[in-house]
């Protein structure tokens, strides 16, 4: 699932056509020199390009903001370039992306549902439902979000979005400038950009040395009903109603967008994922025999991978080179919630960079990326059951409470309570095995944060 938000995904191709700010790439002889150029177009390359581009300029202007320069002077405006792949095979299918905020959010243009009533069903059939004031869980998606935030690039001067394939991050010394991305344009042409600052969201080609590693891995439907099934204000974040894998565990989630019309998801946390045809077949047991919609038209699929571990990311790879997003650890290990991290370390990321001391601040604490190497090792070794460990902590703790806890804002005392309605003997084993276990080597990451 996405608890912070990001729910990401696969499975379709994209409909928008290249926005007009969506350049193609500059002449191969441009000397221009970027104060940041932003590799990937995800939810952490737009999420950083919007909040540089809409940061208050020193005459109070919109858009990219001063920056100071090694001399101390402050420069009136921040030049930027988004570097996103070209349409074709590498540029991914429309994702979604879901968090909790209170009120207005940043990107409020590009919300496409929310709900302020949120629901857990347990294994025995007995839901928790409850309005977790102030917080309303939001959806977005990734066609309005790109247009919003190339709309804004557009409008701001010194900012651009360039369509090329991005192979290589470099540092550069001795050139007047710090880093260099090496692409090539959708024509073929190769294109050397040059920037002060580098922040790479492209994914890692593998997760680093970790203890444990979970996938939560899952594919949904858009669907339409024949006749309204669901309720538009109750987002169900869990539904446990589905049969259970021998290790791991699973279940439904389901966003109403209209009384007849939902996106419906089956997701697994377990060490391998399912083949397209085990998760449609899943998705029919999961619509026909657990809500009994009948008959439906599934409009689109989306299809994702989520690493789940406690391994730790590098944030920056060299004086002037910074990673972002997921590939920066921003994906919360046990809940797989990466989207209101990633707003946060955008927010964090802009600030530095205009007081002219860039730096990618940790997107978790290290108290909560503590517990949740205890909770995924206890997952993967089966000392707690996974349905019934998270069905009791939503029926036990507030559910506001209880968010602000997966958001990673809440206090050290209510993270007390809440470990004291945990199992508490096994995760406390677990809690003394883990220093002791080896940190190994992983396979390959995938996309898709939630």
């Amino acid at each position: 699932m996405d608890v912070d938000g990001v729910r990401a995904e696969t499975g379709r191709s994209r409909p928008d056509a290249p926005h007009p700010a969506a350049g193609t790439g500059p002449d191969p002889g441009d000397r221009r020199i970027d104060d940041a150029v932003i590799v990937g177009g995800g939810a952490a390359g737009l999420c950083l390009a919007h909040r540089l581009a809409t940061a208050p300029g020193p005459d109070g202007a919109p858009g990219p903001h001063g920056a100071t320069g090694p001399d101390g002077r402050a420069r009136t405006r921040l030049t930027l370039t988004l570097v996103e792949a070209p349409e074709g095979p590498l540029r991914p299918a429309e994702r979604t992306w879901c968090s909790w905020d209170t009120g207005p959010g940043d990107f409020e243009d590009a919300v496409t549902a929310s709900w302020t009533r949120l629901r857990v069903w347990g294994p025995d059939g007995r839901p928790v439902e409850a309005e977790p004031a102030p917080l309303r869980y939001r959806m977005v998606r990734s066609g309005p979000f790109e247009r919003l935030v190339h709309d804004r690039l557009a409008s701001s001067p010194g900012a651009r979005v360039l369509r090329a394939t991005a192979h290589e991050v470099r540092e550069a010394r001795g050139k007047g400038y710090a880093a260099e991305v090496r692409c090539t344009a959708p024509g073929g042409q190769p294109l050397t950009l040059r920037a002060r600052h580098v922040f790479d969201s492209r994914p890692l080609p593998r997760v680093p040395p970790h203890r444990t590693l979970l996938l939560q891995h899952f594919r949904g439907w858009f669907v339409r009903t024949g006749a309204p099934r669901f309720e538009p204000g109750v987002a169900d974040l869990m539904d446990f109603r589905v049969p259970q894998p021998r290790h791991g565990l699973a279940f439904g989630y389901v966003l109403p967008l209209a009384p007849d019309r939902a996106l419906v998801e089956y997701t697994e946390f377990s060490r391998t994922p399912l083949t397209t045809p085990a998760y449609e077949a899943a998705l029919r047991h999961y619509t026909h025999r657990v809500l009994g919609l009948g008959p439906l038209t599934v409009e689109s699929a989306e299809q994702g991978v989520i690493p789940m571990t406690d391994a730790r990311f590098p944030r920056r790879t060299g004086p002037a080179v910074f990673r972002i997003g997921a590939a920066s650890g921003a994906t919360r290990p046990a809940t797989g919630y990466t989207f209101a991290a990633v707003r946060r370390q955008s927010r964090a990321v802009a600030t530095a960079l205009h007081r002219g001391r860039p730096d990618v601040p940790p997107p978790h604490r290290r108290r909560h990326l503590a517990m949740d190497a205890v909770l995924l090792r206890a997952l993967d070794t089966g000392r707690v059951d996974g349905p019934r460990f998270f069905t009791d902590l939503f029926r036990r703790v507030p559910m506001e409470r209880m968010l602000r806890f997966l958001d990673g804002a809440s206090t050290p005392w209510e993270e007390f309570g809440i470990g004291l309605r945990t199992p508490v003997l096994p995760m406390l084993r677990t809690a003394a095995e883990l220093p002791f276990l080896p940190h190994r080597a992983a396979g390959r990451t995938e996309t898709s944060p939630r």
